[in-house]
């Protein structure tokens, strides 16, 4: 970055850095003592937020978060999206403490009549005439994709470099310059040469998907409608398009994961976009924070699935590696239908993408002001720079612009003033009870802060 000045970059982030430390005396207490934690976490990767130790939570209530000393912030975060319906919705907390206390049995391999009523409303929103429950998007993943390979007797699923879809294995894979299918940098211990299972192939390449289906052996094209873990990168006119035609020219299942990119709407951007898929994947959101997650699947898709079990090949009731004694239980499925029921209406949606809109605006006039060459994305009510210009196209452009001293810089400036954007990159997403006030404060600490690096 041409005009950056680095020495200063360094001084700022070293004020930032002793602010932070300064403010937050008893989470350091915390993360020093945790020593019978592996990281000094409860799950490593809560060693990404920037400061050299977490934040820790006292409480949270809709987008307010107050930490164990005493600060509270504007959540732009929402745990990734976990939170999207605010932290402890009304309703959903009306359920879930109706189910756990008035009815009991949070969870007793038994359904309830809540699965039937959110199963239909997720094909009211998404389309899928068919539904069964998890309880992360991961789970929902992987099951889909033994599914997706019984359907199809193929073995291979195609990914974007830089996709997002939890921790299954066949996403941590990316396409190499010679077109070959490598594993990601970082890949914990992969069971098998990722390659074995996955081809990959960059974002927006629509020639290079035709390429890597044309083997006929892939079983589905996973995919996020926009990638979202490496920065928001939107598809290009008629890529989407484009990936359904394909799927169906060479036999291959089109699998769509919408954990994040429900931001679109109420109905995600498979609803909004009008995309066809034939595997639906969502999760984190759709619960107010109860684990929770779902896949739904067409009725050729179903059909295919049925002839393999009922000539014996496979075993989706019992020994088959679909399902967990715990998903679909009757907490997770109250959680989801008073989230889905009374918190992320369409009305809330129209609410918060149109906040979305303004915080957009927000930076860009900032970006534009100070001439500095980063850019915004929106995905409905999900908005997020990067820190080059033009926006990325895919996702190793993407990965390209990664600066680790800049987003510890603007995270811990942020949080120093009282903002909490998400830990892994630079994303902000509105949910329900989000305000004008808040992104008018966002707007003011965005210039203060990229002033101090440009103006």
């Amino acid at each position: 970055m041409a005009n950056l000045d680095r020495s200063r970059l360094a001084d700022l982030l070293a004020v930032e850095q002793a602010t932070y430390t300064d403010r937050h005396p008893r989470s350091a207490e915390l993360f020093a003592s945790a020593t019978n934690l592996f990281g000094r976490v409860p799950m490593t990767w809560m060693n990404m937020w920037s400061g050299g130790f977490p934040l820790y939570l006292d409480r949270a209530q809709g987008n307010r978060i107050t930490d164990v000393d005493g600060h509270t912030y504007i959540d732009f975060a929402l745990g990734d999206t976990g939170a999207m319906a605010g932290h402890s919705p009304a309703a959903t907390v009306a359920a879930v403490t109706r189910r756990m206390s008035e009815l009991g049995g949070i969870t007793a391999m038994l359904p309830t009549e809540d699965a039937q009523w959110v199963g239909a409303e997720l094909t009211r929103r998404f389309g899928l005439p068919l539904w069964s429950f998890t309880l992360t998007a991961t789970d929902a993943n992987r099951w889909a994709i033994r599914l997706a390979r019984l359907a199809t007797g193929r073995p291979k699923i195609l990914v974007f470099g830089h996709c997002y879809h939890g921790s299954v294995d066949e996403a941590f894979a990316v396409p190499g310059p010679d077109g070959k299918t490598y594993s990601r940098a970082g890949n914990v211990a992969p069971p098998v040469d990722p390659s074995l299972t996955t081809r990959a192939v960059p974002w927006n390449d629509l020639e290079a998907v035709e390429a890597a289906l044309a083997h006929g052996d892939v079983a589905a094209i996973l995919t996020e409608p926009a990638l979202t873990n490496i920065g928001i990168v939107l598809p290009e006119p008629g890529f989407l398009e484009g990936l359904r035609t394909l799927a169906t020219k060479y036999g291959t299942l089109l699998m769509i994961d919408e954990t994040h990119t429900i931001s679109a709407g109420w109905g995600g951007a498979t609803r909004a976009w009008g995309l066809e898929p034939d595997i639906f994947v969502i999760g984190k959101s759709i619960g107010g924070g109860i684990p929770s997650g779902a896949y739904g699947i067409s009725e050729e898709v179903a059909a295919a699935v049925t002839r393999h079990t009922e000539s014996g090949d496979a075993d989706i009731v019992d020994v088959g590696g679909v399902g967990g004694t715990l998903a679909g239980n009757a907490l997770s499925l109250a959680a989801m239908r008073a989230t889905l029921g009374e918190v992320l209406t369409e009305e809330a949606f129209g609410r918060m993408i149109a906040l979305a809109t303004d915080f957009t605006a927000g930076v860009q006039a900032t970006l534009d002001e100070l001439d500095v060459p980063w850019s915004i994305s929106q995905l409905g009510a999900r908005a997020e720079y990067r820190f080059v210009r033009p926006a990325p196209v895919n996702g190793e452009d993407s990965a390209a612009a990664a600066d680790d001293d800049l987003d510890a810089y603007m995270h811990l400036a942020m949080c120093n003033r009282g903002l909490l954007m998400t830990p892994f990159h630079n994303m902000a997403l509105m949910g329900p009870d989000a305000c004008a006030e808040d992104v008018a404060r966002h707007t003011e600490v965005f210039r203060e802060v990229v002033s101090a690096l440009f103006g």
